[in-house]
C-alpha cells in the first residue's frame, strides 16, 4: 500500500514513523523551510502543480490514499488535495491537531483573518508579539506599532517599519516565553489558532502578564473530507484500508 502524507508538521513526521517502514509513505514538503526535519520513508519537496498535477501524480505513482497533514493554515493545499483525490478517485483523510481553547483569564480577540488581526491592534498596546508565521507579515507591514516577530526562516516579504525579528523554532517552554515577553516589555500578542503544544506556552505567558491576545481563527476543512485529531486515528484510517 503506497500512502502519501502531505506534511510538513509534528503530526506529519509522527505519523510517517507509525506507518514506515510496514506501509509504504510517501512524505510531501512544501519547501518554505530551509532546513526542514525529515520524516521516515521517502520525501518529496516541493509543490505538484495546482490540483491537476497533483492527481496525475497520484496515479503515476499509485497512491492508495492520501492523508492531509499540513498546517491548520494550509488552505490552498488542502484544497488542492480536496479536488485531486475526488478526480484520481483516492481516498483523502485530513488530520489536524484540536485548536486551542480559552481558559479562566484569557483576553482573546478573534480575528477571520490576518488583514482583520491587523486592524484590531488599535489601542491595544504599541509592543506586540507576531507569531504568525513569515509569509502572513505583510498585513502588519503598514502598521505602526513595534514587533517582535518570531519565525523559523527569515522573511521575504513586506515587513513592519519598527520590528525585531527573532528567529527561532519549537518547541517552547512557559519560562522562556515569560522571560521573552518581560524582556521586550511585550503590551499584545498576536497568533494563529495553530494549535498543538509546542507553540501553546506563549497562551499562558500573556494570560499570566494579563495581555490581550489577537487569534486568528482557522478555515474549515474542505466540505466533504473526513477529518481526525490524532496520528493513532489516521494509522489506523490507513490500516483499515490496507
Amino acid at each position: 500500500m503506497h500512502v502519501l502524507i502531505l506534511g510538513g508538521t509534528a503530526e506529519a513526521r509522527a505519523l510517517a514513523g507509525l506507518l514506515h517502514p510496514g506501509t509504504r509513505v510517501t512524505s510531501s514538503l512544501a519547501g518554505r523551510v530551509a532546513a526542514p526535519r525529515l520524516p521516515a520513508g521517502e520525501v518529496r519537496i516541493g509543490g505538484f502543480g495546482g490540483p491537476e498535477g497533483l492527481a496525475e501524480w497520484l496515479r503515476e505513482h499509485a497512491v492508495d490514499a492520501v492523508i492531509d497533514a499540513t498546517h491548520p493554515f494550509a488552505e490552498r493545499i488542502s484544497f488542492n488535495a480536496a479536488r485531486a483525490t475526488a478526480t484520481a478517485h483516492v481516498p483523502l483523510l485530513a488530520l489536524r491537531r484540536p485548536g486551542w481553547v480559552r481558559s479562566e483569564g484569557d483576553d482573546w480577540r478573534d480575528a477571520a483573518s490576518l488583514e482583520e488581526a491587523a486592524g484590531l491592534l488599535g489601542g491595544l498596546g504599541d509592543r506586540v508579539f507576531l507569531t504568525t508565521g513569515r509569509l502572513g507579515l505583510a498585513a502588519f507591514a503598514e502598521r505602526p506599532e513595534w514587533f517582535l516577530v518570531r519565525s523559523v526562516d527569515a522573511p521575504d516579504v513586506p515587513m513592519p517599519a519598527r520590528c525585531e525579528l527573532l528567529l527561532d523554532r519549537g518547541p517552547f517552554t512557559l519560562d522562556g516565553e515569560r522571560e521573552l515577553i518581560a524582556r521586550h516589555r511585550i503590551a499584545v500578542l498576536v497568533t494563529k489558532d495553530s494549535g498543538g503544544a509546542a507553540t501553546a506556552p506563549k497562551l499562558a505567558a500573556a494570560r499570566e502578564a494579563g495581555l490581550p491576545v489577537v487569534v486568528v481563527r482557522r478555515p474549515p476543512v474542505p466540505e466533504g473530507v473526513p477529518a481526525v485529531t490524532s496520528t493513532d486515528e489516521a494509522a489506523a484510517w490507513v490500516h483499515a484500508r490496507a
